[in-house]
């Protein structure tokens, strides 16, 4: 008995070992708090005041930005809610392009914006085109295929033409403007004369016709 006696003793203080750290191991698990589970409900996570996004392609070159007063993210869709954003498009080679509104909302990391409450884009005059302005209550912008759409009624203003209209396409990089149901259409006497083809040059002359420019409106049945 007494031989046994320190084995006893040795099993007991191992069997106290181990039913200790059982103990401390669940009460530390306990005790800390887990992060809970990620909520899918539209609900904000983060915020910022005087927001600022830029975009830039692969050669780190900005090709667009948004800014605004105040920016809200959503985590459930990974989205951001601007408000009085300001949109601008900068890629190389194409005139700038700003647009404006109460509220924007960013998608897909900046892939699509729409543009709510009295959205305003303005695209600047260049060489071969008058400055082109797009009215409606909805726009949605299309920074990588720099393309401004609405469903909506749209008033589209382009140097001293208007016209007025339900849905729009506006393509930056070919100048097309793409208007799927007009209602009053306004054409300045300059960009007429813009748009017919100049009278065939003289029989042996080498000039070639001029054609009439890409860039000018079409209308688009629905």
């Amino acid at each position: 008995m007494k031989e046994r006696f320190p084995s006893l003793i040795a099993l007991f203080l191992l069997l106290s070992l181990v039913l200790g750290t059982w103990w401390a191991a669940d009460y530390t698990q306990r005790a800390v708090p887990t992060d809970p589970p990620r909520r899918l409900t539209h609900e904000m996570d983060a915020w910022s005041r005087n927001f600022v996004m830029v975009r830039t392609d692969v050669d780190g070159k900005p090709i667009n930005r948004l800014e605004g007063d105040y920016g809200e993210h959503y985590p459930d869709d990974d989205s951001y809610v601007v408000t009085n954003p300001r949109a601008v498009g900068l890629r190389p080679n194409t005139p700038v392009t700003v647009a404006t509104s109460e509220t924007a909302t960013m998608y897909e990391g900046g892939k699509r914006i729409v543009m709510d409450k009295d959205a305003h884009m303005h695209r600047q005059a260049d060489a071969d085109t008058p400055p082109l302005d797009v009215r409606s209550q909805q726009l949605v912008l299309l920074p990588d295929e720099d393309l401004i759409t609405t469903d909506l009624p749209a008033l589209v203003t382009r140097g001293q033409s208007r016209m007025n209209g339900t849905g729009m396409k506006y393509n930056n990089k070919t100048r097309q403007l793409e208007v799927y149901a007009s209602t009053n259409v306004e054409i300045a006497p300059a960009d007429t004369q813009r748009a017919q083809p100049k009278p065939n040059p003289p029989a042996g002359s080498s000039a070639a016709p001029a054609q009439a420019p890409a860039h000018a409106p079409t209308e688009k049945q629905p």
